[in-house]
């Protein structure tokens, strides 16, 4: 691991936009610029406070790197361990994180209270579909101009699509939002 940061020192260019990616925004061995550190080695023992040239010289025996965890501590805390494998350990909480959260989002039909009668079976069906795949459905009659004015056109269509969604029970029943009539439906 030690070749593979001496290569990156001599090919240091800070305008270099694929070194500061690989970096990550660590200090990594003859980047750190704190002249005294707190040393954590591998394992996550506390090793003490070490100069710069004794924390690399440490690294190097271990042949590993020495990176820069906390800058902003006093002294900077570094940490020797292998930095591929660092990087690679960050990825993995990120995707952790990433795959515990919730994915049932809730998808949106939008209706008009005018509806044609063949539209209105094409938004039922793929309505179906959305159930099915998510967890979640929110069917919204939007009232343009005048038409706010016949708010029982609104309720008719929305009741018949609720009706029409056998596999779904109705979380919200349906209610005004502004313009829009609102109903909220999910998976029995």
């Amino acid at each position: 691991m030690l070749y593979l940061t001496t290569k990156l020192i001599k090919r240091y260019n800070p305008k270099q936009r694929f070194f500061r990616q690989r970096n990550k925004g660590y200090q990594i061995n003859h980047f750190i610029t704190a002249s005294t550190l707190r040393i954590i080695d591998e394992t996550g023992k506390q090793i003490g406070l070490l100069s710069k040239s004794e924390a690399l010289k440490k690294a190097n025996d271990l042949n590993l790197d020495l990176v820069e965890i906390a800058p902003k501590a006093q002294p900077p805390v570094a940490k020797i361990i292998d930095f591929n494998k660092f990087l690679y350990l960050l990825e993995k909480k990120k995707r952790q994180a990433k795959s515990k959260t919730k994915s049932g989002e809730t998808k949106e039909i939008w209706l008009t209270p005018f509806i044609g009668e063949h539209d209105l079976n094409l938004r039922i069906e793929k309505g179906k579909k959305l159930l099915l795949g998510s967890g979640k459905l929110k069917v919204v009659v939007r009232f343009r101009g005048r038409q706010i004015t016949k708010r029982d056109f609104g309720f008719q269509v929305i009741n018949k699509f609720i009706s029409s969604q056998s596999e779904a029970k109705v979380e919200k029943n349906p209610y005004f939002e502004g313009r829009n009539l609102v109903a909220i439906l999910s998976k029995k």
